[in-house]
């Protein structure tokens, strides 16, 4: 199902480009770097929210610093792809905590999962939660040497 793009102008883009960067900041900073007025910025925060453009304001983590240094990218092949099958996988990634990220994918494989762990044991340890409580034919993972770029901006139009 493909969602409604919703509109927003020149002023709402650098709004946006402005609190992907910093969310924290007061709305007197992003009126002024923005060029308009307090009510004005909050009245189309309010609007981006509303809309859904805005889905939430979020502290952004150093998983370093709270033990969580290693990234897993965990490719998974299924042997059925019934409807029940999918509902059931879905609530098993969505009670892993460590589980970043889940998406079914065309190709060779059926799913691909980031995860953040603290070491390939606390890895192992996920991988043996999610084999017992749903099938699976197939898990292989790839461990992130080195991370060149990780962002939560996305690049408006």
């Amino acid at each position: 199902m493909v969602k409604n793009i919703a509109t927003y102008d020149d002023y709402d883009r650098h709004i946006l480009q402005h609190m992907q960067r910093d969310s924290s900041q007061s709305l007197e900073d992003l009126a002024q770097a923005v060029s308009l007025s307090r009510n004005a910025v909050w009245r189309r925060i309010k609007r981006l929210q509303d809309s859904g453009i805005i889905k939430a304001r979020v502290a952004l983590l150093d998983a370093q610093s709270v033990g969580l240094g290693l990234i897993v990218f965990i490719s998974i092949s299924v042997r059925t792809h019934s409807k029940d099958w999918a509902d059931k996988f879905a609530k098993v990634i969505d009670s892993l905590p460590q589980v970043q990220s889940a998406y079914r994918t065309s190709g060779n494989q059926d799913y691909l999962i980031k995860a953040r762990v603290s070491d390939v044991q606390a890895y192992d340890d996920l991988y043996q939660r999610l084999i017992s409580q749903i099938e699976l034919a197939d898990v292989s993972a790839s461990f992130v040497m080195e991370e060149l770029k990780n962002t939560t901006e996305l690049p408006l139009p």
